[in-house]
């Protein structure tokens, strides 16, 4: 596999999922679509911010929610990849048996409710391109995207 490379973009996720939404169906979508979310779960450090002592911090963790949307071609020899990337930190918390740092996946609506839709944590925007010519090829979908433009049969052009 070719080596991408990655940058951000400067297009709102919550745009990107709401038009993805209104686009994705399926079976029809011409687009695959993954979308998961993990947590990390840290001992909380020593800091003297905290003034907890060794027991105190023995029952706390850090818990940390990542969730990724990958948007991708159905055909993986145009060499772009759209990925809206959710980190939520939830901070210091009791710890609990059910804090499970496994990988999930979810379907886009729940990506929906859970990240963008309620405004939880910092979200970001990345495309990834194998080359030029595949960052002329994502060029068409970014812009119909910021512009909230759907093609009139209701699929997406790739």
């Amino acid at each position: 596999m070719e080596t991408m490379e990655a940058y951000f973009l400067d297009l709102d996720p919550g745009q990107v999922v709401r038009w993805l939404k209104a686009e994705h169906r399926p079976g029809v979508s011409p687009f695959h679509v993954t979308a998961r979310r993990s947590r990390e779960v840290e001992n909380v450090p020593e800091d003297a911010r905290f003034h907890l002592g060794d027991v105190e911090r023995e029952d706390l963790s850090e818990i940390a929610t990542f969730a990724t949307l990958d948007i991708e071609p159905l055909h993986a020899d145009e060499g772009w990849r759209l990925s809206v990337i959710v980190e939520d930190e939830v901070g210091p918390r009791l710890s609990d048996e059910a804090d499970v740092e496994e990988e999930e996946e979810i379907d886009l609506d729940t990506f929906y409710e859970d990240f963008i839709r309620t405004g939880r944590g910092e979200a970001s925007v990345i495309a990834e391109v194998a080359n030029s010519e595949a960052q002329k090829r994502l060029q068409p979908l970014l812009r119909a995207i910021e512009q909230n433009r759907h093609p009139e049969d209701g699929t997406a052009k790739r």
